[in-house]
C-alpha cells in the first residue's frame, strides 16, 4: 500500500491523546511516578500503555468474571505502539526497566527474537505466564514473518486465556490457561504482519496506540548529581512486593460494582455507536472486546494501590483498596471492588483506545492513503455546538449530546474546550452563553 505523507488535523490529533484527559492526581502513585518521566504528550501516552501492559504481566492470581458464563479473565494486556521514527517511542523501555526487579525473582520475560518452538517452550516453562517486550518492530518482522499465522493464533488464544498446545517430537505440550502480556512498537507494515485483515481475530484483541508526533530535537542533558535509584526501578520494587503477595495467596476475584457495570454497558452502547455506523459491523468485535480491556485496565489500577509491603504472609485486606465496601473491619477480601476513580480512568483510557482502533481499522482497510487516517469528530462537535441555544444550561448540553449519541464525558470535554477557545463564556454555575 502506497503511503502519502499529509499534515494531520491538529484537533483530531488532540482527540487521540489519552493522558492529557486524565486526572493525574487521582491515578495510583506508582503510575504517577512513571508518567512523570515523560516530556511530551506522545511520550506520556506511550509510557502509560507500556506501564499498564508491563504491570499486567505481574499480577498473578487476580481475576474478574465476564459474560453470561462468568469466564475468568486476568490482567494481561497486549498492545502495539505504531509510531514513526524519531517519535520518542524509546520511552516505552522504561516499563521494561520497571519489571526487571520482578524478573530477578519471578522470571517472566520472553524474547521476541525467538523461533516459535523456543517461544512456546519458554512460555510453557513459565507455567503459562509471560511478557514480551520488543521496542524494535523489525525484530518481530524478521523472526515472525515466516510463522506469522502461528504466532497470531497463540497470541489471539492467549488474549482470551484459551488452551494452547504445541506438538513436539517427544510429547505434546499443553498450556491450559496462558496469561501472556505483550508490548510491541513498530511501523504499520510491522503491525500488518500480525494483523493482516479486519476479519483476523487478533485485530479486536491487540490494542493499537497510534503516535502521530515526531520528536523534535531537544537537548536534554542531565547535570551531574548524586546518584539515585532510577524511578522505574523504585516502582519496580513496589511491583515486586505486590507480585510476591499475590503469589502467596489463592486466586482473588476483583469486580466492578453494579453501578459501574451498568455505566460500562451504557458507555459501550452509546459512545461507539457512531464509529460502528461509520466503519461497519466488522468493527463491532473491537467494541465488544473493549469491555474486557476496560475491566483489565481498571483492575490493574486497583492492584497498583495495594499497600507496599514485601511480607509474603500478608494477605490482601480491604484496607489495601479504595472501595465502596465496609472499611472499618479489616478482613480477608472475598471480592475486591473497583473504586469510582479507577473506573473513570479506565473508561477514559478505553474510550480513547477505541478511537485508536478505528484508525488502525481504516489503515488495514486501505480506504485512505495517508499514513495515519483521521477519525472525523470535528463535524459532530460543530453540530452539537450549533444545536445549542445562544444561552444554555449544563443539562441542555447533556440532553442534546445524548440525542446525538455523544457520551456525557465527551460533551463535557468539548464544552470545556469551547470555554478555553473563547467560543462560550460561563454566565453562572451551570449556565453558558455563546460568544458571537
Amino acid at each position: 500500500m502506497t503511503m502519502v505523507s499529509t499534515q494531520p488535523n491538529v484537533e483530531d490529533m488532540d482527540d487521540l491523546r489519552i493522558v492529557e484527559y486524565l486526572n493525574l492526581a487521582t491515578l495510583p502513585e506508582p503510575l504517577q511516578k512513571m508518567l512523570a518521566q515523560a516530556a511530551t504528550p506522545a511520550e506520556r501516552d506511550m509510557l502509560l500503555m507500556a506501564t499498564l501492559t508491563a504491570t499486567s504481566a505481574c499480577l498473578p492470581n487476580l481475576y474478574f468474571r465476564y459474560g453470561m458464563t462468568g469466564k475468568r479473565y486476568y490482567a494481561n494486556l497486549q498492545c502495539f505502539i505504531l509510531a514513526a521514527a524519531a517519535s520518542g517511542k524509546g520511552i516505552a523501555n522504561q516499563a521494561l526497566e520497571m519489571i526487571q526487579p520482578v524478573e530477578d525473582i519471578y522470571p517472566t520475560l520472553i524474547p521476541g527474537d525467538s523461533t516459535f518452538p523456543a517461544f512456546f517452550k519458554r512460555l510453557y516453562e513459565n507455567g503459562g505466564h509471560g511478557y514480551v517486550h520488543e521496542s524494535e518492530g523489525s525484530v518481530i518482522t524478521d523472526i515472525w514473518k515466516s510463522q506469522a499465522a502461528t504466532y497470531n493464533s497463540i497470541l489471539r488464544k492467549a488474549a482470551e486465556h484459551e488452551q494452547v498446545s504445541h506438538n513436539r517430537v517427544k510429547e505434546m505440550q499443553v498450556i491450559p490457561c496462558p496469561q501472556l502480556s505483550v508490548l510491541l512498537t513498530g511501523t504499520f507494515s510491522q503491525y500488518h504482519h500480525l494483523v493482516p485483515s479486519i476479519e483476523n481475530g487478533y485485530f479486536s484483541r491487540l490494542l493499537p496506540l497510534i503516535v502521530r508526533d515526531t520528536q523534535p530535537f531537544n537537548s536534554r542533558y542531565v547535570e551531574a548529581a548524586a546518584p539515585t535509584e532510577p524511578v522505574s526501578r523504585q516502582v519496580g520494587q513496589q511491583l515486586t512486593n505486590l507480585c510476591t503477595r499475590l503469589y502467596c495467596q489463592p486466586e482473588q476475584e476483583w469486580s466492578l460494582t453494579s453501578a459501574q457495570k451498568s455505566r460500562l454497558a451504557s458507555h459501550l452502547s452509546t459512545e461507539y455507536k457512531a464509529l460502528i455506523s461509520m466503519l461497519g459491523e466488522n468493527f463491532h468485535s473491537a467494541v465488544v472486546r473493549m469491555a474486557v480491556q476496560i475491566e483489565r485496565i481498571a483492575m490493574i489500577l486497583t492492584a497498583m494501590r495495594i499497600q507496599n509491603t514485601d511480607r509474603c504472609t500478608d494477605r490482601i485486606q480491604k484496607t489495601d483498596y479504595v472501595e465502596s465496601g465496609d472499611k472499618d473491619r479489616p478482613s480477608l477480601v472475598d471480592t475486591i471492588y473497583c473504586s469510582d476513580e479507577d473506573y473513570e480512568a479506565a473508561e477514559m483510557i478505553g474510550g480513547k483506545l477505541i478511537l485508536h482502533a478505528a484508525v488502525a481499522y481504516k489503515m488495514i482497510e486501505g480506504e485512505r492513503a495517508e499514513l495515519v487516517p483521521q477519525v472525523e469528530t470535528s463535524c459532530q462537535k460543530q453540530m452539537l455546538y450549533e444545536r445549542l441555544g445562544g444561552e444554555y444550561e449544563h443539562q441542555e448540553l447533556l440532553t442534546e449530546a445524548k440525542v446525538q449519541g455523544i457520551s456525557r464525558a465527551t460533551a463535557q470535554r468539548w464544552n470545556e474546550r469551547w470555554l478555553t477557545e473563547g467560543k462560550i463564556c460561563r454566565i453562572q454555575r451551570g449556565m453558558y452563553k455563546k460568544i458571537s
